[in-house]
C-alpha cells in the first residue's frame, strides 16, 4: 500500500461530505433529472411542464393546452385545468409557504403520490417542474383559481423573488381556472448546443399527446422571429386517427382500424391495429401517456393474445389446415401498425426513463381483453381477417426463405477462413469497445480512408454504389445483396429479430459519406437498414454518422476546413475581412489522406453525429415516408422541415 492512498484515507472525514439544499442536486447534476445537457434534456423541459397539464386532462379536468416558443427563448405551456393549488403549506419545514411555491422549489414535492388529486399520471417522482426551474434563468408562475390570479417569479435558478401574490381578477374572456408556467432555459446549463428550441421536436411530441388522448385540444404556437406558426391539434378519433396517420404514408392492408377500451379495476386500456402491405411490425406502447419504447408488461400481453387469436381463426375457418404449423408471432406482426395504450393507478417503470412497463398484472388484462375483443372483431369483419391471415401465410413463407438465406450466407462466411468479407480491411484490436468501422461509399474514397485511419482500432468497409432500400424488401431478398451481406458479416451480431448488439464487432458503426446530394442518399439508406435490420445497434447509442468538412479556405499558409453553410456563415462574422476563395470539397476522394484524417477521422479532432431514436413511433413514421412509395408523402415532410434542420444529416 503506497503512502499517497494511506494519508489520503486519513484525511477523508466529515468535512468532506456535501450537503446540497434545495434544487442544487439538479443544477449540480442535471443530466440525472432530464437525460443530458444537449438538445434532448433542453426540449425535456418542455415535456415536464406538459406532462403536467396532461396530467389534468386524463383527471378530466383540463380541455385545452397550449404551447408558445416566444421570441426572447423562453416557452410558456398555459392550461384551463383546476390551477395549482395556491393555499399555505400545512406542515413541516415549508410550513406558511403556499403549496405552488413549494412544487416549484422543493424535489419529490406533488400531487401524485397518494390522496384524490390525480388516480392516473405520467409524473412519478414529483420533481418534473421544479426541475424545469431550477435548470431555468428565470421563470414566471401565473395561476388563474377562484377568480383571482396569482404570480410568482422565480430567478437563477430557481429562488423566488418574493411570493406569491395576487395580481387582480382572471381576465373576463379567459379562462376561470388554469396555470401557465413561463420559463427561460438557463444557457450556462446548455451550452453544449444552445437553448434553442427546434419547433418539429415539439410539434412531434404534442401531436402524438393530442392522440393519446382523445378530443384534448393542444395548441402549438412559434413567435420567434422568421419562424412563426401556428398549429392546433385535436383528435376526435384519438388513436383510431394515430393509426391511419403512421399507416398514411404506407399502403393500408385495409381501411378499417380494429379499436377496444375496456375498464376495470383501475386499470384501463385502449387499443387500435390495423395492418400495411409493408414487411415491418409498429407496435408502439404508452402507459400513463408515457411512451414505452422498450414495450413492457402491456405490451407482452397484446402479443401473446394477437398470437393466440389469428392462429385460433385461421384454424377454426380452415385457413390454416389441421396439420399446418401454426403461426409464429412474427409472422403475423409483419405490416401491423397497433397503439396500445393504457393507464393505471400505481405504475411500475423500470428505469429512470420510463421506458419499459413492470406492471404484471397488466399483462393478463390486456391478454385477456385482447384474446376476447378481437377475437369478436375478427369474427364481425371476416374480410379483413382473411386478409390478414393471407399476410401472416405469406411472412411464413419468406420467413422460411431468409432462416434459408441467412444460413446460407453463414456457410459462405464459414468456408471462407476468418469468416470476414475480402473488401474489410479491419484493426488489429479485438476489443469492440475500442473499435471502430468506417462503412465509405466507393473505391477511391475507400483507399483515402485506409491511408488515414489508425489500423489498430479503425476498420474500413467500401461499399460500391447505394444499397438496396430495406424499407421495401423482405430479409431474404436483403440477404442476396453483396453489399448488405458485407455489412452484416463485418458487424457481427446477426441479422433482423435474432441481431444482438452485445456480439457486434465494433461499438462505432460510422457512415462515411460525401456531404452531397448521393452522399445524403446513401446515409439514408444505411440508416435504414441498422434501424430496421440492427435497431437494437442505433439503440445502444453505436450508430454515428461522419462530418466531413463541406468547404476548405485558407487563413495565410494556413488550411481552414468548415463542415457546412452554417460554419462558413460563422467563419466569416468572425473574419469579416477575409478576402480568399472557399474551395467546394465534392467528394471525400478530392481529400487527401492528412485532410481527410484530421478533419473526419482523427479522434481528437473530427466532429460525429450520433445516431438515436427518441420515439419509436415518430422514427418508424419518418423513415417509412422518407423510404417509402409514397412520392406526395415525401415531398411534404421534406418541404415541411427544410426551415427546421439544425443538422443536416438527421
Amino acid at each position: 500500500m503506497s503512502t499517497k492512498s494511506t494519508t489520503t484515507t486519513a484525511d477523508y472525514g466529515a468535512k468532506d461530505i456535501q450537503v446540497l439544499e434545495g434544487l442544487d442536486p439538479v443544477r449540480k447534476r442535471p443530466g440525472m433529472y432530464i437525460g443530458s445537457t444537449g438538445l434532448t434534456g433542453l426540449h425535456h423541459l418542455i415535456w415536464e411542464v406538459v406532462d403536467n397539464s396532461v396530467d389534468e386532462a386524463m383527471a378530466g379536468h383540463c380541455t385545452t393546452i397550449s404551447v408558445t416558443l416566444l421570441d426572447g427563448g423562453g416557452c410558456r405551456v398555459e392550461d384551463n385545468g383546476r390551477g395549482i393549488p395556491v393555499d399555505p403549506y400545512p406542515s413541516g419545514p415549508h410550513k406558511g409557504k403556499s403549496a405552488a411555491e413549494v412544487v416549484l422549489t422543493v424535489l419529490h414535492a406533488g400531487g401524485k403520490f397518494g390522496g384524490e388529486g390525480y388516480k392516473v399520471s405520467g409524473g412519478l417522482h414529483g420533481v418534473g417542474v421544479s426541475v424545469v426551474n431550477a435548470l431555468s434563468d428565470r421563470l414566471t408562475l401565473e395561476i388563474d383559481r377562484g377568480g383571482k390570479r396569482y404570480e410568482l417569479v422565480f430567478q437563477n435558478g430557481g429562488q423566488p423573488k418574493g411570493k406569491l401574490e395576487i395580481t387582480g381578477d382572471t381576465p373576463a374572456r379567459g379562462r376561470k381556472n388554469g396555470t401557465s408556467v413561463t420559463f427561460w432555459p438557463d444557457e450556462t446549463i446548455f451550452a453544449s448546443e444552445g437553448t434553442e428550441f427546434v419547433a418539429r421536436t415539439v410539434l412531434e411530441r404534442l401531436q402524438t399527446m393530442a392522440f393519446l388522448n382523445r378530443g384534448l385540444e393542444i395548441v402549438f404556437k412559434d413567435e420567434r422571429a422568421g419562424k412563426t406558426q401556428n398549429v392546433t391539434f385535436q383528435y376526435k378519433g384519438g388513436i383510431i386517427d394515430f393509426v391511419k396517420h403512421l399507416n398514411q404514408s404506407k399502403d393500408a392492408l385495409f381501411t378499417k382500424v380494429a379499436h377496444y377500451e375496456e375498464e376495470d379495476d383501475g386499470q384501463m386500456l385502449d387499443i387500435a391495429i390495423q395492418w400495411n402491405t409493408g414487411y415491418h411490425e409498429g407496435i408502439h406502447g404508452y402507459a400513463n401517456g408515457i411512451s414505452t419504447v422498450e414495450g413492457g408488461m402491456h405490451v407482452e400481453g397484446f402479443k401473446t393474445a394477437l398470437t393466440s387469436v389469428i392462429n385460433k381463426y385461421a384454424k377454426n375457418r380452415g385457413l390454416l389446415k389441421e396439420k399446418d404449423d401454426n403461426f409464429l408471432g412474427e409472422d403475423i406482426r409483419e405490416g401491423i401498425t397497433a397503439i396500445i395504450s393504457v393507464k393505471l393507478s400505481e405504475p411500475q417503470f423500470e428505469g429512470q426513463t420510463k421506458a419499459k412497463l413492470g406492471n404484471v398484472s397488466m399483462r393478463s388484462f390486456v391478454q385477456k381483453v385482447t384474446n376476447e375483443c378481437l377475437a369478436e372483431w375478427l369474427d364481425e369483419n371476416p374480410t379483413e381477417a382473411n386478409k390478414i391471415v393471407k399476410k401472416a401465410q405469406s411472412a411464413a413463407q419468406a420467413r422460411v426463405a431468409a432462416k434459408n438465406a441467412r444460413n446460407a450466407v453463414r456457410r459462405k462466411t464459414a468456408l471462407a477462413g476468418a469468416g470476414m468479407p475480402d473488401k474489410l480491411k479491419d484493426c488489429s484490436s479485438g476489443n469492440p469497445s475500442e473499435s471502430e468501422i468506417f462503412i465509405v461509399e466507393g473505391d477511391s474514397a475507400g483507399g483515402t480512408a485506409l491511408d488515414a485511419r489508425d489500423p489498430r482500432t479503425q476498420a474500413i468497409l467500401p461499399i460500391r454504389g447505394k444499397i438496396l432500400n430495406v424499407e421495401r424488401a423482405r430479409l431474404d431478398k436483403m440477404l442476396k445483396n453483396t453489399e448488405v451481406t458485407a455489412l452484416v458479416t463485418a458487424i457481427g451480431g446477426g441479422v433482423g429479430d435474432e441481431f444482438d448488439a452485445a456480439k457486434a464487432r465494433y461499438h462505432k458503426i460510422i457512415v462515411l459519406a460525401d456531404a452531397d446530394v448521393d452522399g445524403s442518399h446513401i446515409r439514408t439508406l444505411l440508416l435504414t437498414f441498422f434501424f430496421r435490420q440492427m435497431r437494437p445497434l442505433v439503440e445502444a447509442g453505436y450508430v454515428y454518422i461522419a462530418q466531413p468538412p463541406l468547404y476548405s479556405t485558407e487563413i495565410g499558409k494556413v488550411k481552414i476546413y468548415l463542415k457546412d453553410d452554417l460554419a462558413k456563415t460563422r467563419f466569416l462574422e468572425e473574419h469579416p475581412n477575409h478576402k480568399k476563395d472557399f474551395q467546394r470539397l465534392k467528394g471525400l476522394g478530392e481529400m487527401d489522406w492528412e485532410e481527410l484524417r484530421s478533419t473526419t477521422m482523427s479522434g481528437e479532432s473530427r466532429t460525429l453525429l450520433q445516431v438515436n431514436v427518441d420515439e419509436a413511433a415518430l422514427a418508424d413514421e419518418v423513415m417509412g415516408v422518407l423510404m417509402g412509395d409514397d412520392v406526395e408523402s415525401r415531398k411534404h415532410f421534406i418541404q415541411t422541415n427544410a426551415k427546421d434542420v439544425r443538422f443536416l444529416d438527421i
